[in-house]
């Protein structure tokens, strides 16, 4: 594991990976330096990669941030692997691939220095029916769980799962792994759009979450930096409530 992977003393203004998911470069790049002062983790994903590239990431690096490069890889193996060996030297800190145990292997047999694979156990926009779907009996909870401890053991760097797992993820695997959260809404929004399993920042980061991936809630705010204030007061909450329980 890289630096990064140090949980102990995640600088605040590093726990919140701002999610860029913006239809072009121009929008995305202008965030990054309205927010700067205030978040230096930023989530560039499927669709603003597709439209700027290496454009984006490599200005948001050049700028001394950290990326997490969401493209959820999913594919034949060796074809991950050649994927993963793309972001090495591109000064990526986290990347993300499908919880599947061939396509695991393949990422962590490729990564470079710096670079963190995370497994996508479920994703927060499935609830119980549509694991069900999926063709899984038991919960929610028991297939993040089996997904994660499975990446955990085949060298992966952490996992992306909800706060709803995140205290069960911590008490049977440990602490040796990150966990990054999406899903995270403020306490009074009623919108959770195409999330389902979602929690508050205070929520997340006491339970054990050590990043926390948040877009709309900052993005669509009129006052963004008031917005992300008010998270990095709750995650410091967090931090407090995790340590008088430990």
């Amino acid at each position: 594991m890289s630096d990064i992977a140090v949980r102990q003393g995640i600088p605040l203004d590093e726990r919140i990976i701002f999610a860029l998911d913006l239809p072009n470069p121009e929008l995305a790049l202008a965030m990054v330096d309205r927010l700067g002062g205030e978040i230096r983790f930023f989530k560039v994903g499927l669709e603003l990669f597709l439209a700027g590239c290496w454009q984006v990431v490599d200005r948001i690096v050049d700028a001394g941030y950290q990326v997490m490069l969401d493209l959820k890889f999913y594919d034949i193996p060796a074809t991950v692997s050649r994927a993963v060996a793309q972001l090495n030297n591109r000064g990526i800190s986290l990347t993300t691939v499908h919880g599947n145990d061939p396509i695991i292997r393949g990422a962590v047999e490729s990564r470079g220095p710096g670079l963190n694979i995370l497994a996508v156990t479920v994703l927060t926009s499935f609830d119980p029916s549509g694991v069900e779907q999926m063709g899984f009996s038991g919960s929610v909870e028991d297939l993040v769980l089996a997904r994660a401890r499975r990446a955990v053991e085949l060298g992966c760097d952490g996992v992306v799962a909800s706060a709803q797992e995140a205290r069960r993820l911590r008490k049977e695997l440990g602490d040796g792994f990150l966990m990054v959260t999406p899903g995270i809404r403020l306490a009074d929004s009623t919108r959770h759009d195409d999330q389902r399993r979602v929690a508050t920042p205070f929520q997340a980061i006491r339970d054990g979450s050590d990043y926390l991936v948040i877009g709309r809630p900052i993005r669509d705010a009129k006052a963004p930096e008031r917005v992300i204030q008010e998270i990095k007061e709750q995650i410091q909450q967090g931090l407090a409530a995790r340590e008088n329980v430990a």
